[in-house]
């Protein structure tokens, strides 16, 4: 038998018959750092499920006429295009913190985690890129030719937050690698999901605002990459230095007319992985400011966003089977529910098939299905991608009700399966 080098966590072990094993145990501390991560957004993920709820009482009860007052007041300064309703700040604000996790999270795997190796990205990135065509493809199938042929991409997204608060319900028996697969799938999908906010929903780019955006961005990097130790000792550091730094980058970016939440992205980028003296044993700045901003991140923006963009009224009888009849709102939840686990489950078994590899013993694909299920929850992006593709009020509407229909659907379902699956294994 061939006895892969011990010492190589990037080598996967190989068969007799030459098949190399995928979705295997990963090394301790790399293990350790992504259920520490998971275990943060099991807390945002249920306030953000809380604030989702909020939101749909305050939008259907008395209180609807104060909700939708607050989220239309307008307030900022408008020769810099910062003049926004406070739903718009939470958006293109609030929504830049968590999408400057994102481009962190997506740079420490790239750089020290499971996207490092081709060995090891293979099947977590061509699951995650099913888990995006065939949503949007059973998407436009429904609505090509008809009016909301734009919002292909609505059913593209994972939620990472939301199918984790469930996973820590149901799913403690599910092998680490599992949930390891689960959040760097959900990372290749936020990076897809950044390509296409920043090419797809771009209608008219300013072209000065993007390159003097370019200052801000290279004086943090340079900042944050040559003084790394002293910002990761002095927790005060990056408040006073780089903030303001990234808010003049982000100010720019979104007067450009590209999303605002991109300049989130490329600031994280812009941190580095490893710093000074620490190399090894040792959290690098890209880890500090995780451990810093997340609960921020996933406290307070996100739910906040949830809150403001989650406020759907539904009406009465009439109302509900106008949604459910919406080819809008069946794309949406045919792209979610069937289009993400066929998607993920299909390209997970052609990458197996068509690279000689099998799963790992640990691994079945009854758990691998359960978490198809799970990146069937699209919520926070999904949420902002659909109010990014329609301007009519009632289209947007039928949307978000699809997607915060499929997304419960869709937590449900995988429970169930993960509940079971667990039973199962346990017996």
């Amino acid at each position: 038998m061939n006895r892969p080098d011990p010492l190589n966590h990037d080598e996967a072990p190989r068969s007799d018959a030459g098949e190399r094993t995928v979705l295997g145990a990963r090394p301790p501390a790399e293990t350790w750092r992504i259920l520490e991560i998971l275990r943060k957004e099991t807390v945002g993920g249920f306030l953000l499920v809380g604030a989702a709820i909020l939101a749909l009482i305050a939008a259907n009860t008395p209180l609807r006429s104060l909700y939708e007052e607050v989220s239309s007041t307008v307030i900022g300064y408008a020769p810099w295009h910062l003049e926004l309703s406070i739903s718009h700040w939470a958006a293109d604000g609030l929504l830049a913190i968590f999408f400057f996790l994102v481009g962190l999270e997506l740079k420490r795997e790239i750089v020290a985690g499971e996207l490092r190796s081709p060995r090891t990205a293979l099947v977590p990135v061509f699951a995650a890129v099913g888990g995006v065509v065939v949503p949007a493809l059973i998407y436009y199938l429904i609505n090509r030719g008809g009016p909301g042929v734009h919002g292909w991409a609505i059913p593209t997204a994972t939620d990472i937050a939301f199918a984790v608060a469930v996973l820590a319900v149901v799913g403690s028996r599910l092998p680490a690698a599992l949930r390891l697969f689960l959040l760097t799938l959900a990372v290749v999908d936020d990076l897809i999901a950044i390509v296409i906010i920043a090419v797809v929903y771009t209608s008219e780019l300013e072209i000065a605002p993007l390159l003097l955006a370019l200052i801000p961005l290279l004086i943090f990097g340079f900042l944050a990459h040559r003084y790394a130790d002293w910002f990761a000792r002095n927790g005060w550091a990056a408040w006073v230095v780089l903030l303001p730094l990234g808010i003049v980058c982000w100010a720019l970016v979104h007067a450009s007319g590209i999303h605002a939440t991109i300049a989130g992205v490329l600031l994280g980028f812009a941190v580095p992985v490893h710093r000074g003296a620490f190399r090894r044993g040792d959290d690098g700045l890209a880890g500090q400011f995780e451990h810093r901003f997340r609960p921020l991140s996933a406290g307070f923006a996100v739910p906040v966003f949830a809150f403001f963009s989650a406020g759907v009224t539904v009406g009465g009888a009439d109302s509900i089977a106008s949604a459910v009849t919406d080819p809008i709102a069946i794309g949406v939840a045919a792209g979610l529910l069937l289009g993400k686990p066929i998607g993920i489950m299909g390209a997970t078994w052609l990458t197996t098939r068509f690279t000689r590899s099998r799963l790992d013993p640990s691994v079945r694909w009854s758990d691998l299905f359960g978490v198809s299920m799970l990146a069937a929850i699209g919520f926070t992006v999904s949420l902002l991608v659909a109010e990014l593709s329609f301007d009519d009020a009632l289209a947007l509407d039928h949307a978000k009700i699809a997607i915060l229909t499929a997304s419960t659907a869709a937590a449900l379902l995988a429970g169930l399966v993960l509940y079971v699956v667990g039973r199962l294994r346990k017996s």
